[in-house]
């Protein structure tokens, strides 16, 4: 079980009070892992079983969610987990090709030593998740590279906007990954950026990131998915323990 999943557990088990805040973390938390691919339905009677919480506070998670743009909230249905259209797709890796592009050529030579480090121990890391095939750590260091750049932007709005892209292309990339792919992984792409942050090459950051992003869209099925999702089972909570 995933380290996150047993957390909502712990706090269940040891009766903390969960806040909307909580489960907006989780919710998005699981998003980002793509644990919850688009289009799950995420009923409140049931994610009020998964964290013991009220109706209310549950919909005060979801109004966040949908203010995120993590889900899709209706009048009188159920909220969904986004799924975003071909069009919006393809935006979204347009919109940060341009901005982490930016990001990486501003960094470029402008990274403290304690910055490189992280990055460097981050980029090891997705390398030894993926060579022992544990796509769930994989991403999750792939997606820390990604979001250290965000933090360490010389222009602190770039970096937010940054923060909100990743979110966004992980529900693209959890929809139309292609379902015999068993990794997004990019080879020695970090790696290669991580060179050019360190030599100060702005330019070439700034291609590589927008390489890696072109490749990454690339590894996409851009046609309509259906989900079907036990969410007690995503968020940490089995039925029997409901």
């Amino acid at each position: 079980m995933q380290e996150w999943q047993e957390e909502v557990l712990a706090d269940v088990r040891a009766g903390r009070r969960i806040s909307d805040r909580d489960i907006v973390a989780k919710v998005r938390r699981a998003v980002l892992m793509q644990r919850l691919p688009p289009g799950t339905r995420l009923p409140e009677v049931t994610l009020g079983e998964v964290f013991g919480v009220s109706r209310s506070v549950v919909r005060k998670a979801l109004t966040r969610l949908a203010s995120e743009h993590v889900v899709d909230q209706r009048p009188n249905q159920v909220a969904r987990i986004r799924a975003p259209s071909i069009e919006e797709t393809r935006e979204t890796f347009a919109a940060r090709r341009l901005v982490e592009g930016e990001i990486a050529a501003l960094l470029a030579g402008n990274l403290d030593e304690a910055s490189h480090v992280q990055l460097q121990a981050e980029v090891r890391r997705e390398i030894e998740a993926h060579g022992r095939g544990d796509e769930p750590a994989r991403i999750e260091h792939s997606l820390a590279i990604h979001h250290l750049l965000g933090e360490h932007s010389p222009n602190r709005v770039l970096g937010v906007m940054l923060t909100d892209l990743i979110l966004r292309t992980s529900i693209v990339i959890a929809l139309y990954k292609r379902p015999n792919l068993a990794s997004c992984f990019l080879a020695g792409d970090h790696t290669a950026l991580l060179a050019s942050l360190e030599q100060g090459e702005a330019e070439a950051a700034r291609e590589g990131i927008q390489h890696h992003l072109e490749s990454l869209e690339g590894l996409l099925d851009l046609s309509p998915r259906e989900a079907s999702i036990d969410l007690m089972a995503i968020l940490g909570r089995s039925r029997e323990q409901a």
